[in-house]
């Protein structure tokens, strides 16, 4: 990713301030940088468990933050220029949503101190301030265990240095003082961290975050700082960490909590909504009964990130249902090379043997099947139940040492935490990526590319099948109470996602309203995969509704033979 050239702002302005613009173009300047330095992080990260991801996970929260302020930025209608605050809530949002990792959820709790400290407006010189420390207190109450020598650590000493800068000076010098604090506090952390010590390394983190902040310095005065740090040379004199001395309130917590390598089996990582604080408060002190290495963050808005290190996924994942509606879940064994990971969307990932890549489909329906088949996939039909054996066979059998898993929606998150704790001993390396449908599996199969990287294979399609909206339509089997009323059998229940949003007595007038709530939002292209019960004439039906109401949107048309929809749609 290349950054818009941009010229300097004027670095003796005191007044000067970052407006919304600005505040994209150093995020992507953040992207960029992580880039070119991302395989430098990764092989800094030793604490307490040498998986090399820190560098993937900070892009990857990166990435997905400046994804979700490009996506707030094209939705809103005009040419209104943004606050530097709205996109710090929308880059905030993105972070914790798609935060890897965690530093990836530390970073996460930066942009968030960004969007509470600009209220309604731009970043200036006091929101700065206020930004890195709302940030850095953001990030110590996440951390269940603190260490020092961290990314936090790094950061609070950056936020320290701004609250001491000159306020005659004006933003940018603030951005300079706290980038050279985290610089300076960076070289410290071997001292302060036996394993960084030992190992002959500065913390991973913070020199992420040190990167980041230097981004910044760039984006407000047009020239990043020229900087050389040793990140391979351990200090000889240990350090108390007097320089960085702040209240309790403000101690910080550690990119890994665990130091133990024997202990946790796993990373395990999920979103929770619909809950309330004193219900992540309880998962809280669960997770800590199941592992360590805790860190769960909230985007402000409802949305709370999970992040814990455990020997049980399956449950941490329980945990979480109890505290709310879980989705996004991610899990990674540590027996993986975590250099292979980290740009896939929410995945399982274990190893097996063989060569060259395969991929398992999971498909209900002659038709779907064949669909799936032609583009070269491995079938598992789901028209019964999806069991984790019968998935860890098909695992097994396709003698690939790459697979990816295509499961839309054909079994639950559960299970498929089994199947990567039955099969992480084995040779393969299976990914999981998280299709909730079989359009979303069509989308993802679109973009297969057998040529990339397995990694950047499953990423864009992972992003792709992310990126269709799904639904379907189903005839209710029996009298139920559902969010829009009641329903009897025999009606059609409309469907978007999981969640019923319509109800009808004729299958036509809800096809035809699925489809328009499911265009609601715009798109570009309905993809129908028409069940083997859907009424003669519907798929034209909705096609000819699609061309009078929806001008410049295609309607490709399959038909899957699935018995539980009428038929399912995705709109991209």
């Amino acid at each position: 990713m290349n950054p818009e050239v941009r010229p300097a702002p004027g670095a003796g302005d005191a007044d000067f301030r970052v407006d919304g613009r600005l505040l994209g173009y150093w995020a992507r300047l953040c992207v960029a940088g992580l880039e070119q330095r991302c395989a430098e992080i990764n092989d800094l990260n030793v604490y307490p468990i040498p998986d090399g991801d820190t560098g993937t996970n900070l892009l990857a929260t990166m990435r997905s933050a400046v994804a979700a302020a490009e996506d707030h930025a094209l939705g809103s209608a005009g040419e209104v220029p943004h606050s530097a605050h709205q996109i710090a809530v929308a880059l905030a949002r993105g972070a914790v949503s798609g935060a890897r990792g965690n530093s990836g959820v530390i970073l996460s709790q930066v942009l968030r101190g960004f969007a509470q400290a600009t209220g309604e407006g731009d970043l200036d010189d006091a929101a700065l301030r206020s930004g890195l420390r709302q940030g850095s207190n953001l990030a110590a109450d996440a951390v269940s265990e603190p260490v020092e020598g961290t990314i936090v650590t790094v950061l609070r000493c950056a936020a320290d240095a701004a609250a001491s800068s000159d306020r005659d000076l004006g933003l940018a010098a603030t951005a300079r003082d706290a980038a050279d604090a985290a610089a300076s506090a960076l070289i410290r952390t071997p001292a302060q961290l036996d394993v960084l010590d030992a190992a002959g390394v500065v913390d991973a983190g913070g020199l992420g975050l040190v990167v980041i902040l230097d981004a910044l310095v760039e984006a407000v005065d047009g020239a990043a700082p020229r900087r050389e740090i040793v990140t391979r040379r351990a200090l000889p004199e240990r350090a108390q960490n007097t320089e960085c001395a702040v209240p309790a309130h403000d101690h910080p917590g550690h990119e890994h909590a665990g130091q133990d390598r024997s202990g946790p089996d796993y990373e395990v990582m999920y979103l929770v909504s619909e809950t309330e604080d004193e219900r992540m408060a309880d998962l809280r002190a669960h997770l800590g009964a199941l592992g360590d290495s805790i860190v769960i963050v909230g985007d402000g808005a409802g949305g709370w990130s999970v992040h814990v290190h455990c020997t049980d996924a399956g449950a941490a994942v329980e945990a979480g249902l109890l505290a709310g509606r879980v989705h996004g879940i991610r899990i990674t064994s540590f027996l993986v090379d975590a250099r292979d990971q980290g740009l896939v969307a929410p995945t399982v990932r274990v190893r097996s043997g063989g060569h060259g890549r395969g991929i398992i489909a999971m498909a209900s329906g002659d038709g779907a099947a064949e669909l799936f088949e032609a583009e070269g996939a491995t079938v598992l039909r789901s028209d019964t139940p999806v069991t984790r054996g019968r998935l860890l066979g098909v695992i097994r059998e396709i003698e690939r040492s790459e697979v990816l898993v295509l499961p839309n929606g054909a079994i639950s998150a559960q299970e498929l935490v089994a199947v990567s704790a039955a099969a992480r001993d084995s040779s393969h390396e299976v990914v999981l990526l998280a299709t909730s449908s079989m359009v979303q599996g069509i989308a993802a199969m679109a973009v297969h590319d057998p040529s990339r990287d397995a990694v950047d294979d499953a990423f864009t399609m992972s992003e792709a099948a992310a990126g269709t909206r799904w639904g379907s339509l189903r005839v209710a089997a029996e009298r139920a109470l559902t969010y829009v009323g009641t329903c009897e059998p025999g009606d059609s229940l409309g469907l978007m996602g999981h969640e019923v949003v319509l109800i009808e007595s004729d299958t036509v007038t809800a096809g035809t309203r699925l489809v328009d709530l499911a265009l609601g939002g715009g798109g570009e292209l309905v993809t129908l995969i028409m069940g083997a019960n859907a009424p003669e004439g519907l798929s034209e039906h909705l096609s000819d509704h699609v061309a009078r109401n929806h001008v410049g949107v295609d309607v490709m048309v399959y038909v899957g033979g699935q018995v539980d929809d009428l038929f399912q749609l995705g709109v991209e």
